[in-house]
């Protein structure tokens, strides 16, 4: 079976950025599996408007914009998975786990237990360091509610980490 052009530019780009292009993913959902999916779903959106996409620079933009485009959907798309109770669960913090470990592990953590805009917020900011109006655009909120989830978001981070500040 010969392959394209075309088709061999795309497995090579896949190849090269694959595993960055999954981290982003898995920053974005949270969850290694869904990840995995995320990135398949954006990449096949991206092998279809590969002709299309004449700046072979911004291929990593795309992929990431159309991985944050699938995310939204499936937050709107999804029910509510919590519920409301009577009681509260039992409250464990940071400090009373072992200090001396995986920071990385610790902050992933935190991460996983943001709500998921606030986590894609983060991730824009300071994963892939675009700048609020971007963030703005690509998850189609205002500069203002940019602003505001981030700092909620950094103040529930430093919460969980033990950071008060």
């Amino acid at each position: 079976m010969q392959t394209t052009g075309r088709e061999d530019e795309f497995r090579e780009y896949v190849r090269a950025r694959g595993p960055a292009l999954l981290r982003a993913a898995h920053q974005l959902t949270g969850h290694p599996l869904d990840a995995e999916d995320l990135l398949q779903n954006a990449l096949t959106k991206t092998y279809l408007a590969w002709d299309r996409i004449e700046d072979r620079g911004a291929l990593d933009g795309y992929v990431r914009r159309a991985m944050v485009n699938i995310n939204i959907s499936q937050w709107r798309r999804r029910k509510l998975e919590e519920y409301p109770s009577d009681e509260l669960p039992e409250v464990t913090t940071v400090a009373a786990q072992d200090v001396a470990g995986d920071v990385h592990e610790l902050l992933e953590q935190a991460l996983d237990e943001l709500p998921e805009r606030m986590r894609a917020a983060i991730v824009l900011r300071y994963y892939e360091d675009m700048t609020e109006p971007e963030i703005a655009r690509t998850l189609g909120i205002s500069v203002g509610t940019v602003k505001s989830t981030v700092s909620r978001a950094m103040a529930k981070l430093r919460s969980a980490l033990g950071l008060q500040t």
